[in-house]
């Protein structure tokens, strides 16, 4: 098994591929995914649990001690929440979105997924990201999932990045080319 999922290099990669080992022996790799966005999640909510996973100030028994807690109340148990108690027995928690992050990347791996990110000006309408959806999963034929993020710096258009391939189709780009151009006519 641990052929199939090589080793990442760096912290975040070990730890992630040791949690989605374990993960396909216990069968619960899509909960263990769910509970660790809902994680997460919870960082994004509140300065103070951020403050404490990436504060090196606050001892291994107190980090123990809230994220027991924090965990207990947000109801994620199992697998993930041995997992993160691990984590910050290691003191490793500081690393812990690194490693959400090289986990969510390895199931996607996992399942054949791809994952486009996609740059538009404006949000997108759910046609128009199925649209975009439809159109990579062609051209891939893998099954892509689209992450949007809204600039509206790039005045129209979208830029797609996919794996070591983009593609900037932006106004903004176009643009810039446009400038460049005249500037080489005077």
């Amino acid at each position: 098994m641990a052929g199939e999922y090589p080793i990442n290099s760096g912290l975040a990669g070990r730890y992630a591929t040791a949690l989605l080992e374990l993960a396909l022996e216990a069968g619960t790799v899509d909960s263990v995914l769910t509970d660790l966005k809902r994680f997460d999640a919870l960082l994004d909510e509140s300065a103070d649990l951020m403050r404490l996973v990436r504060s090196p100030v606050f001892t291994a028994d107190v980090q123990s001690k809230a994220i027991a807690s924090i965990l207990d109340k947000a109801e994620i148990k199992g697998l993930a929440a041995q997992f993160l108690m691990v984590v910050t027995s290691n003191r490793r928690l500081f690393a812990v979105r690194d490693i959400i992050k090289a986990y969510a990347a390895l199931v996607a791996r996992h399942r054949g997924e791809v994952t486009a990110y996609v740059t538009v000006a404006e949000p997108l309408s759910d046609a128009h990201r199925d649209e975009v959806r439809n159109t990579l999963n062609a051209v891939t034929g893998k099954d892509v999932q689209v992450d949007v993020k809204v600039d509206p710096s790039i005045i129209g258009g979208l830029v797609v990045k996919l794996g070591s391939r983009m593609v900037d189709s932006s106004l903004r780009t176009k643009l810039n080319a446009l400038r460049h151009a005249m500037k080489e006519v005077r």
